[in-house]
């Protein structure tokens, strides 16, 4: 059986997929990847086992398929996420830097100072903010060893550097619009971005469609030298692909350690309201562009939550939440400050309204309504800039699977949510990209109309303004700055 291998570079793990051409999973693969927090508002984590991590999730996936022969790789990736190596000898010469880090909050602040902000926002379609990776590019510069040849990429030009053996440097055009470098409008880096930035522009990946030749593999455990590498793309589009969201106003909402809400546009539409816009994909050299907003934090939360109440798992704390009444607290989930549509980097976590009368039930509901809440926000903002009706809106992700938690965010932003049974949006949207540029499959009508199990949930009526105005109040908390102490 012919089959693409779908690789899903996540922030936790790794995830290896094989597609047929019926555009179903024949198996799965994945091995945990590991993250470090080396101080308050840090996170990255090792380049290297990023990509051995992708060899185990490969080795699994393998074990389990068959008899199959792999036409194709496929990557799908963690956006925002970046690192530096040496040119010449492939070596990792510093960490990655998560798209969670928040250390280049100052950097960002000095440069919104110097008056860059709508230089930048109008170029990329991007705040500046330490999610994005413009100032942790010049981070990893700064300390980068003297007198190498380096290499700066995203986590897809990496592992394209890893998979063909170090011969290709190279990204996609949508890991590209995430770089903060890269000029959305005329769909190249920008020299002027460097200089805002201090970065040469020359050491950044060269930009491919979506759906290309990205070079071929070497030396990848249990694949063939030569397996052609036909398609890459950020996680967070690759999903909305795979949905076959492909009419403006069609969108989806990844739920993960953060989430991702993405609605598609009928032609570039500059970002306002907390929202950023960038390329979907691009295929044929021409850019599919969409709306989103980032979450930095969502079902992360859920963990925390669950240990902190002692609880077993997540499973028990969704299912102890959806025992709880009406009127409990407020929480925030900005860990590492807030995403969109606030941008606040100094936000920071909390619950508001506690009070003796407050229960666990309500604790683990306060926290399971933010994820909720926050999807409200950015969908909120969507609406009033686009002016578009929202079409379709498809959720993937682990949490997507547990209908409380989807009935929650249909309820609050009153519109259906189409759940999937394969959770694996991502892998499928770099799997269809891949298949499209071998023509496995012609066009994106042919992909639209794959078979996917899918299931609508729709609103239902609930008290949506007395959610909404506790989760107003915690978010005016936690947003607020407090008046430090004086010592006398």
């Amino acid at each position: 059986m012919r089959a693409i291998l779908a690789i899903d570079q996540g922030t936790t793990n790794s995830k290896a997929v094989l597609v047929s051409e019926a555009g179903e999973i024949l198996a799965r693969g994945s091995a945990a990847v590991g993250i470090s927090y080396p101080q308050p508002g840090w996170v990255e984590q090792d380049p290297r086992r990023i990509f051995a991590s992708v060899c185990e999730a490969i080795e699994a996936c393998l074990t389990k398929a068959g008899e199959v022969t792999v036409e194709a790789v496929a990557i799908s990736n963690q956006r925002e996420s970046v690192t530096v190596w040496d040119a010449e000898t492939g070596d990792a010469l510093g960490p990655v830097l998560s798209w969670q880090c928040r250390r280049t909050a100052s950097d960002c602040e000095r440069l919104i100072g110097e008056g860059h902000l709508s230089r930048v926002e109008a170029l990329t379609g991007l705040p500046l903010d330490p999610m994005f990776p413009g100032a942790k590019f010049r981070w990893l510069l700064d300390r980068a060893p003297a007198g190498r040849r380096l290499r700066l990429g995203t986590i897809d030009s990496w592992l394209i550097h890893c998979l063909s053996g170090g011969s290709r440097h190279v990204c996609d055009a949508s890991n590209a619009a995430r770089s903060q470098l890269f000029d959305l409008k005329h769909q190249k880096w920008s020299e002027e971005l460097g200089e805002i930035f201090g970065i040469d522009v020359g050491l950044l990946p060269e930009v491919l469609d979506s759906s290309a030749d990205f070079g071929s593999t070497q030396g990848l455990p249990g694949i063939a030298d030569g397996t052609p590498i036909r398609a890459a793309i950020g996680d967070s589009h690759a999903a909305l692909f795979g949905h076959g969201a492909f009419k403006p106003g069609d969108g989806k909402v990844t739920f993960g350690t953060g989430s991702s809400v993405m609605k598609t546009l009928p032609a570039f539409i500059a970002p306002r309201n907390g929202i950023t816009t960038t390329v979907a994909w691009r295929i044929g050299g021409t850019p599919t562009f969409a709306f989103e907003g980032n979450i930095l934090v969502s079902a992360a939360s859920l963990p925390w939550m669950a240990e902190i109440l002692g609880l077993a798992d997540v499973a028990a704390l969704v299912e102890l939440a959806a025992t709880a009444e009406p009127g409990g607290p407020g929480f925030v989930p900005a860990f590492v400050g807030l995403g969109a549509p606030y941008w606040n980097s100094e936000a920071r976590a909390l619950f508001s309204q506690i009070n003796f009368s407050t229960t666990k039930a309500q604790m683990a509901r306060a926290v399971t309504d933010s994820i909720a809440c926050q999807v409200h926000d950015v969908i909120a903002a969507m609406r009033a800039q686009s002016g578009g009706e929202l079409g379709a809106l498809y959720v993937d992700g682990g949490p997507s699977q547990n209908r409380f938690l989807m009935q929650s965010v249909s309820n609050l932003i009153e519109h259906a949510v189409i759940q999937c049974e394969a959770p694996e949006a991502s892998a499928l949207g770099a799997a269809y990209l891949a298949g499209l540029s071998l023509g496995l499959w012609k066009d994106l009508d042919t992909i639209a109309s794959l078979p996917r199990a899918v299931r609508a949930i729709t609103p239902e009526a609930r008290d949506r303004a007395g959610l909404l105005n506790t989760w107003n109040d915690a978010l005016a908390r936690s947003t607020a700055r407090p008046t430090p102490a004086k010592c006398e």
